[in-house]
């Protein structure tokens, strides 16, 4: 019997393997194309609205409206507004103060972005607004943009062809600690191995959080944002997705985002981040998983947003958890087959382990090979932080199992990174 449950731990790491390895060929693509995705000028220059939700965020607001109203794009096209969602703080005064549209809500029941975004939205629609934008940037109060975002977002909104479009993800302060540097890699992985490559390939991307431009049309013929699961921005993805709606994405928009510092923050982030996914996959993995078969154009697109949201680290615990299982059960067994199934499970779960870190620490690598000159870090810290970034990923495992069985809810992460862009080449300081 136990001899049986290694060979099905053995046999399931395999189907996972191979239903996962289609993304080796997303680096690939993203090592061998150099190109963007998209290139040439817009014929037309859309009306936008930028949207910001934020919860007690006076000491960084600032910076984002500012890096906002430097923007190569005509202002008269460009409306900044701020949702004051349940602060306690001056977010209000001093995003009124530089310049920003300030809508305050007070709700303490429908908490969290997506439902401050669903209450602005409706807003602008009682307020006779709904028709005068052409799409919505969205972006996190801790953000900075460079000077040519919403240009280039605009280049590629102009086809027609998208939803959404998302952008190039990078960070304020990767070289803070091991823990910042290991959500700037995974991001900026996100950038040039999935959606990069989706791009080049013609198949649907996935926002992130923050830095995103959705269509108008698509948030009228929603009703605005019903989108208010813990991961919003899964949630609209994976919805995409099953509708047969494309996401672009933006390789020459670049938004930099502001990463935990403290291991009890992004604790809290990822659990949230991780409840979320496992409630995206309960309410939509049937319409992924139909989607793979009817739709005509949007095929690939549902299976790899399925397995995007799939528990497959959660798949992996079990495997794990059951040599483990397999492990104590062999002492009870006589001496010569306990031993050989001790050793089995014991070098099962080591390789395992080692298997996890080398190729994390290989996807890092390539990863900060290739964005090398993106990151704003000394080369020892790029350099070190690489070999902390599988120790990253692997803190996901305990996360998961909590986010499992743990009452997980909306909580803001406080920011206080200090930092602009050169108005003249977009650089960091």
């Amino acid at each position: 019997m136990l001899m049986m449950l290694q060979k099905f731990c053995g046999v399931l790491t395999l189907i996972l393997a191979v239903l996962y390895a289609y993304q080796a060929f997303y680096v690939v693509v993203g090592l061998l194309r150099r190109k963007h995705p998209v290139s040439g000028q817009a014929k037309t220059l859309h009306r936008y609205a930028v949207l910001i939700s934020a919860r007690n965020e006076e000491e960084v607001i600032g910076e984002l409206i500012e890096s906002l109203q430097q923007q190569d794009y005509p202002k008269e096209l460009l409306d900044i507004y701020v949702i004051a969602d349940n602060c306690t703080d001056a977010t209000a005064l001093v995003a009124r103060q530089a310049g920003a549209h300030v809508y305050e809500r007070f709700d303490r029941v429908r908490v969290g972005k997506g439902y401050a975004m669903d209450w602005f939205f409706h807003r602008l629609k009682e307020e006779g607004k709904e028709e005068v934008y052409d799409g919505y940037f969205v972006f996190d109060a801790d953000n900075i943009v460079d000077p040519a975002f919403v240009r280039e977002m605009n280049n590629v909104f102009d086809s027609g062809d998208y939803a959404a479009i998302t952008s190039y993800r990078n960070s304020k302060n990767y070289a803070s600690n091991w823990i910042s540097a290991g959500y700037s890699l995974w991001f900026l992985r996100e950038a040039r191995f999935l959606n990069f490559s989706r791009m080049h390939m013609g198949t649907g991307c996935a926002i992130s959080g923050t830095g995103f431009l959705v269509s108008a049309q698509v948030v009228r013929d929603n009703g605005g944002w019903p989108f208010h699961l813990l991961t919003e921005d899964i949630q609209f993805s994976i919805d995409c997705a099953v509708q047969g709606r494309r996401i672009g994405y933006c390789d020459k928009a670049v938004v930099y985002d502001e990463q935990p510092t403290t291991f009890q923050q992004s604790w809290t982030q990822r659990m949230r981040w991780s409840k979320g996914f496992y409630q995206v996959a309960a309410r939509y993995m049937g319409g992924l998983f139909r989607g793979c078969f009817t739709q005509k154009k949007g095929r690939f697109a549902c299976y790899d947003m399925m397995m995007t949201v799939a528990p497959g680290m959660l798949l992996t615990m079990g495997v794990l958890g059951v040599n483990i299982f397999i492990f104590l059960s062999a002492l009870t067994e006589p001496r010569i087959v306990a031993a050989e199934l001790v050793q089995d499970s014991v070098l099962f779960v080591l390789d395992n382990i080692i298997n996890f870190y080398l190729v994390m620490l290989l996807y890092g690598a390539v990863t900060l090979a290739v964005e090398w000159k993106a990151i704003h870090a000394k080369p020892e810290q790029k350099v070190m932080y690489l070999f902390t970034f599988p120790l990253f990923m692997l803190t996901y495992v305990p996360i998961s199992l909590a986010a499992l069985v743990r009452r997980v809810e909306w909580k803001p992460i406080r920011h206080n990174s200090s930092a602009s862009l050169k108005a003249k080449n977009g650089s960091l300081t």
